[in-house]
């Protein structure tokens, strides 16, 4: 039996209700006051460090090499994102990326080959991989009621766990070169590296899914009041798994770009991403608490640390600096969203 208009606008108002104010509109959705705020101090970086060195800091290289340093968290990122807006967390994205680079490599391996076939075999196998790591994720979290915290650290676990069983321990270095030269070097006309493409293509996907459809209004009404997004109609539990599974195929991507830009699985060079892709996420403005965040504002957070990083390095300063100042970003960042509760409350 098809539902009333009367029911349907009835579900509408209250899904409104459901969603905070400052994200109501699909504009405020896209680009948060709190990501403005972040993207001038990304702006004001830039600057410094272009007048500090000049020749060297605003050379085409130079840029090429930030946005292709950031490239891959970015779309870790992007999945956190999501989740950290349905008042959840994410702790496993790093090692689902490795264990979905260890079945990406050891399908390419067992298909064979050197041509677009094979990668596309093992792009299929890290995205199905990453997402059904973030299927059990939803599963358990939705379904089980257990804390996001205690089953993505478990997962975490578990994941890595399993990729260091596949292989024993030991990197997977027989990688397609035409994986490799294609995509991990690769450039679009000769000039911006497909990583680069790739991962701002997915930052502006799903910045429309969640600014401006109803998957996007859907889950930051779940952050922000679940209760009353279960009233509006909205199946809070198959949204979450939803949610977590997205997460985990972008996990299996990034994987999978891992793969293309470095050859090998680097199975030990991931243990600090799940920290670095929620660092960025709250940087550029998503509300820990849920309910309030956008795609903007994580694509800032995710540069302000590559461009601290690459700017010390340039003007001489230590690079351990660079934590510092971002550790201190981040207690800012959330002080404020405290400040901004508040205020609303």
């Amino acid at each position: 039996m098809s539902r009333t208009d009367a029911t349907l606008a009835a579900e509408e108002a209250e899904l409104d209700d459901a969603v905070p104010t400052e994200s109501s509109a699909w504009w405020a959705r896209l680009a948060t006051v709190s990501s403005l705020w972040i993207g001038l101090i990304l702006v004001g970086l830039i600057v410094a460090f272009s007048i500090l060195e000049p020749s060297t800091f605003l050379s085409v290289d130079n840029g090429r090499n930030i946005s292709t340093d950031a490239a891959i968290l970015l779309v870790l990122a992007v999945g956190q994102t999501f989740v950290i807006i349905t008042a959840g967390i994410d702790l496993a994205v790093g090692s689902t990326l490795v264990f979905a680079g260890v079945i990406s490599a050891k399908m390419m391996h067992t298909t064979g080959g050197d041509n677009g076939g094979t990668v596309v075999v093992g792009l299929i196998s890290g995205l199905v991989a990453g997402g059904a790591w973030g299927l059990l994720n939803g599963f358990l979290v939705a379904k089980a009621k257990i804390t996001p915290l205690i089953v993505t650290l478990g997962t975490f676990g578990m994941a890595l766990g399993a990729a260091l069983v596949i292989t024993k321990g030991i990197d997977e270095r027989e990688i397609p070169y035409k994986l490799i030269d294609g995509i991990g070097t690769g450039r679009v006309f000769g000039q911006v590296p497909w990583l680069v493409v790739i991962a701002l293509g997915v930052a502006l996907g799903f910045g429309i899914l969640l600014a401006q459809t109803r998957f996007g209004r859907y889950t930051l009404a779940i952050g922000s009041n679940p209760e009353a997004a279960r009233r509006a109609g909205i199946d809070v539990d198959r949204h979450l798994m939803k949610v977590y599974t997205l997460a985990g195929v972008l996990a299996g991507l990034a994987g999978f770009l891992s793969l293309a830009r470095f050859g090998t699985t680097t199975i030990g060079g991931h243990s600090t991403d799940n920290l670095q892709s929620i660092t960025a996420v709250v940087i550029g403005g998503t509300s820990l608490f849920g309910g309030i965040g956008s795609i903007l504002g994580t694509v800032f957070g995710v540069f302000i640390p590559a461009v601290l990083q690459n700017g010390f390095v340039i003007t001489g300063v230590q690079p351990f600096w660079q934590q510092i100042a971002v550790g201190a970003v981040l207690v800012a960042a959330v002080y404020l969203d405290q400040l901004r509760r508040s205020r609303n409350r």
